[in-house]
């Protein structure tokens, strides 16, 4: 075994040792603030949701005769064959966000053009261009896990979401109950990724399960679901699909989770800080440094204190929404080595 390869698996672990001295008071008392956040949140939610989400309600409201047309069109189309409808909804549409997403972002990380995006990468030498064997072995598994667990997991929610109730059904979901669904799937999300994630740090499970995904340590945009099969089914796929099927969500409505999910982890993987996308700073430095920053809001990473050294970086400084298109790196640089 090299000296890299004893770092990261001592890194890749040290989270988990971390939690573990911590002992079962202070692990309860963070999911008891946990709880505390996120119902403080909830209840906010409910008491201004409608001042809010009143402008979004009148777009909404002005279109929505268009929306509730075109889905009464398609509906009768498939009349008797809901289930088709469902997998066209939950399988063909996020996999053309998915897939579509990384043609893109791959075209860059295997040629460097157009140049102007590379300016935005955040890992500045890694990656540049990307390793095209370890790349051909991403892709495998990557396409293995999308066909062979993805896919059935999908089919499993359906026949779930169809015993609780009608999920191909003729009336659309209204805005705020859509906009409340997909609040309650981000919350969902962020608990069940965060702590089945922090599990696959422990010392025990890391290097059978965890490491195959952090053999990056810059990450590009497909390897967002570069993982065992395990933890694929456990940390990428589960907490996603669960919540639609939790809340016997419309077809509708888990067709929009599934493709925001999978850009919004595909962004975070990406190594770019791009303009006006979500900042993937937060997600790699996890993937820098491995004991920091599991979740994907950061809000647990917060009450757990597992983002404590990532707050004192200049990844930190520049987590946030790039309104302009001067690279963070330039604006806000790196602090010089000693000597430099």
């Amino acid at each position: 075994m090299t000296a890299k390869t004893k770092h990261s698996d001592t890194m890749g672990a040290a989270g988990a040792g971390s939690s573990s001295r911590q002992g079962p008071e202070g692990l309860w008392d963070s999911v008891k603030k946990a709880v505390f956040v996120i119902g403080s949140g909830i209840l906010f939610l409910a008491a201004f949701g409608n001042s809010l989400t009143w402008h979004f309600q009148k777009c909404w409201g002005a279109s929505g005769d268009f929306w509730q047309n075109l889905w009464t069109k398609l509906y009768l189309k498939f009349e008797g064959h809901e289930s088709a409808l469902f997998y066209c909804g939950t399988m063909i549409l996020p996999t053309i966000a998915f897939w579509g997403t990384n043609a893109l972002l791959l075209l860059v990380d295997t040629s460097g053009k157009p140049s102007f995006i590379t300016r935005y990468r955040i890992q500045v030498e890694k990656n540049n261009p990307v390793d095209p064997v370890k790349l051909r072995q991403a892709l495998k598994c990557v396409l293995f896990n999308w066909l062979c667990i993805s896919g059935p997991m999908v089919v499993i929610a359906y026949h779930l979401m169809s015993w609780k109730g009608k999920p191909c059904g003729p009336e659309l979901p209204t805005f705020h109950w859509a906009l409340t669904e997909l609040a309650v799937f981000a919350v969902v999300e962020e608990l069940m990724f965060y702590y089945s994630h922090r599990l696959f740090h422990h010392p025990s499970l890391y290097k059978y399960f965890h490491k195959q995904h952090h053999e990056w340590t810059a990450p590009i945009g497909i390897v967002a679901i570069y993982a065992h099969p395990l933890e694929h089914v456990l940390s990428n796929t589960l907490p996603v699909v669960i919540g639609p099927v939790l809340l016997g969500s419309h077809v509708s409505t888990a067709s929009m989770w599934y493709c925001l999910a999978l850009i919004s982890t595909t962004v975070s993987h990406c190594g770019y800080h791009l303009p006006f996308l979500p900042s993937p700073e937060f997600h790699d430095y996890h993937h820098l440094k491995f004991n920091q920053c599991y979740g994907v809001l950061g809000v647990l990473d917060r009450l757990h204190s597992t983002d404590t050294k990532f707050r004192q970086t200049k990844q930190y400084e520049r987590h946030s929404l790039l309104t302009n298109f001067t690279p963070l790196n330039e604006s806000i640089p790196d602090t010089p080595k000693k000597g430099q």
